[in-house]
């Protein structure tokens, strides 16, 4: 399995079995939290309301909001793209006094074969001009996937209320 935790300081691939992006000493206290299934673009909609209707109850500023919200619609254009059906989970989580949302994009699609190729800014394999997984990264302030050609992809993505 290929993980790809990318931070300005960590932009090396390195093989590992984790999915979660938090460590022991700074886990998440969920507060909230509902999957919605993507199989069509009416689900795409429905998951970027929902997130955006779940961030409001944190104070996100509007532009945060937005940014949110695109980030979901990305992550969810993906799963139907490339997977054709899939999941989005959203949380509502307290890191301490810290409150935010996080959001997985789940499918069981063919993988990425070439993740850092994947998040290079500009590469596309549809020609879209969406803002794909670069877009999604620059937007939130986590960003983790994990893939496994034949098997899916997981991309967890976090945003923390200021």
């Amino acid at each position: 399995m290929r993980r790809a935790p990318v931070d300005a300081e960590r932009q090396q691939l390195h093989s590992t079995t984790s999915l979660g992006l938090a460590s022991a000493r700074n886990r998440e206290r969920v507060l909230e939290e509902t999957c919605i299934p993507i199989q069509s673009d009416g689900d795409i909609v429905g998951a970027r309301q929902n997130g955006r209707g779940l961030a409001v109850q944190l104070g996100f500023s509007p532009s945060d909001l937005t940014l949110i919200a695109t980030a979901i619609s990305e992550l969810a254009r993906n799963i139907l793209l490339y997977a054709k059906r899939g999941k989005i989970i959203l949380k509502l989580v307290e890191q301490g006094e810290t409150r935010g949302i996080i959001v997985t994009a789940h499918d069981k699609g063919p993988g990425i074969p070439d993740i850092s190729r994947a998040l290079e800014a500009g590469f596309s394999t549809s020609r879209s001009l969406g803002l794909g997984l670069p877009g999604v990264r620059r937007l939130m302030d986590e960003f983790e996937i994990v893939s496994d050609v034949g098997l899916g992809t997981i991309v967890t993505v976090k945003k923390w209320a200021k």
